[in-house]
């Protein structure tokens, strides 16, 4: 891993992890299309730990309020307004991604990793279903109307986003605007749901990476995937709750179209 490899692929995981377009399918098509070699586990854990950092320091206040409201609904939860059972909706429907990934993480990242033709397919149907969302979704509901219910069916919807080419926050935004949630709570809510995955995907990673060792030569590219993811995921972030308050999700619809389109012209043409 060079310099300027890891430079690129930090800003294409930083952007993309937060957008709804996949990052999975970007970190696989792109460095395959320019014949780069394998990344590697060491860079993995910088672009999840970049991609952590950056969440985390967004969402700074909503995690301090939401460790708050978890401890008080712990001694107290009878009494608790619907807005301050967030916490415990959001590790209710942490659960199921967390239980599919540890079971099927690797057979499916194996199975999909060497199909570009499906992955992009996926870019283009996903894509589609977000549309579908976007105009259909009745988007009367605010952050304060999530109920276990809609948490769990959020989170079950977020296990497809082990398949490269859906999108985790494509695939939960989609949900959230098919259940009735107007688009910021989609998004926010989407966000707040995939700190305790990235989180647990950061730290498993470097636990893997604590057991291989770092090499000499690979600090300064982890540093680089570290810093460039951290710095674009927070644009990203603040980007797109920015755009939908007075945009549709339309652009990220037509982007992955084109991207989805482009690779398969690429796989057959290229």
């Amino acid at each position: 891993m060079n310099p300027l490899h890891a430079t690129v692929l930090g800003i294409v995981q930083g952007l993309t992890e937060i957008l709804p377009i996949s990052s999975s399918a970007h970190l696989i098509l792109i460095p395959d299309f320019l014949r780069w070699p394998e990344s590697g586990i060491t860079f993995d854990v910088a672009l999840h730990l970049g991609t952590f950092i950056a969440l985390a320091l967004y969402f700074r206040t909503d995690i301090m309020e939401l460790i708050g409201d978890f401890f008080t609904g712990m001694s107290n939860w009878k009494h608790q307004p619907t807005s301050r059972r967030l916490p415990f909706y959001i590790i209710a429907g942490t659960v199921p991604a967390a239980i599919v990934g540890k079971l099927y993480e690797t057979p499916i990242e194996e199975l999909f990793r060497k199909s570009p033709t499906i992955i992009s397919l996926f870019l283009i149907v996903f894509g589609l279903l977000l549309a579908f969302a976007d105009t259909k979704g009745d988007k009367r509901w605010k952050m304060d109307s999530i109920t276990l219910k809609s948490a769990l069916i959020i989170g079950i919807a977020q296990c497809l986003a082990l398949i490269p080419g859906v999108s985790r926050s494509g695939i939960t935004i989609t949900a959230a605007l098919l259940l009735g949630f107007n688009r910021e709570a989609a998004a926010r809510f989407s966000f707040l749901l995939s700190l305790p995955i990235v989180a647990g995907a950061a730290v498993l990673k470097v636990g893997k990476l604590f057991i291989t060792g770092i090499a000499p030569s690979e600090v300064g590219p982890l540093l680089i995937g570290i810093v460039t993811s951290a710095v674009f995921g927070y644009i990203s972030v603040a980007f797109l709750l920015k755009m939908i308050q007075r945009s549709s999700l339309y652009p990220f619809v037509w982007y992955r179209l084109a991207a989805g389109c482009l690779s398969l012209v690429l796989i057959y043409f290229g």
